[in-house]
């Protein structure tokens, strides 16, 4: 492993230092719950099962546009620098609608935040050297939806970054192998299953999001600011992935994936 490491050069070694921070910096519910005052788990242990099933529903819905959205209108445009703060403006806005109509409002809320994500995390994959317009690169972008959270029937063993990628690894092989040719419908079976396997990842964060925006101690906090942590929460997970994805083409991901490994460890022992 050790030659692995070695392989990268001091600048990308930085680099994927920074990516690592990105992508394991505190979580969304650690977030939301400095700025309510509350803790998101205990906002959880009571929220009622039609509530948690609208929010599922609403998750996937929402990659579903996502996916649609991604097929119909990401394109290898030139961009100088990815729109962080007019597309942070944008779901600021839908974020105070939705937060007006509470819980039910989240249905139609979120697919347009998410879709407005989209675009942002293609922008910076965009600027991190990939190309929107790639099949592999369009569904590289909305996996990057599924870093908000782990499942419970994950494997322990393994957490974090990498994990995620692995579960997903076998639905985005088959999902890629399908688009390869032009991103296809969403009903084919290939499709399904990799919007189920994201959806149930983006349900773990759009949960703490609707509980925060439900809180009853929200006060000042509103709906808008609420989407403000939401969108750059994953604007940092898109940065981190796709330094990593950039590292990977220039490297190979098992000599990234073992330098990754060593930067935790050494962080851990910090």
């Amino acid at each position: 492993m050790t030659e692995l490491v070695s392989a990268l050069p001091p600048d990308d070694q930085a680099e994927l230092e920074r990516a690592r921070v990105l992508l394991e910096s505190p979580g969304l519910a650690v977030q939301l719950a400095n700025v309510i005052g509350t803790p998101i788990e205990s906002l959880m242990r009571g929220l009622p099962g039609p509530a948690s099933r609208l929010v599922d529903k609403a998750a996937r819905k929402a990659v579903e546009v996502a996916f649609d959205a991604a097929r119909r209108t990401l394109r290898d445009e030139n961009a100088a620098a990815p729109s962080l703060r007019l597309h942070q403006v944008a779901v600021a806005g839908s974020g105070a609608v939705g937060g007006f109509f509470g819980l039910p409002g989240l249905l139609v809320e979120l697919p347009v935040t998410t879709t407005t994500m989209l675009r942002s995390i293609a922008d910076i994959a965009r600027s991190e050297g990939a190309a929107p317009g790639d099949p592999e690169t369009r569904l590289d972008c909305l996996q990057v939806l599924a870093l908000g959270g782990t499942r419970p029937d994950d494997d322990g063993a393994e957490s974090g970054y990498f994990a995620t990628r692995a579960a997903l690894a076998q639905q985005v092989t088959a999902a890629t192998r399908y688009v390869a040719s032009g991103m296809g419908t969403g009903s084919a079976p290939a499709i399904v299953q990799l919007v189920n396997g994201i959806a149930s990842r983006f349900s773990i964060p759009v949960t703490q999001k609707a509980l925060a925006q439900a809180a009853p101690l929200v006060g000042a906090a509103t709906g808008a600011t609420l989407n403000l942590i939401f969108m750059r929460h994953f604007q940092s997970a898109a940065r981190g992935h796709f330094i990593v994805r950039r590292l990977e083409r220039v490297h190979g991901e098992v000599a990234v994936r073992a330098a990754y490994a060593r930067l935790a460890g050494a962080a851990r022992k910090r």
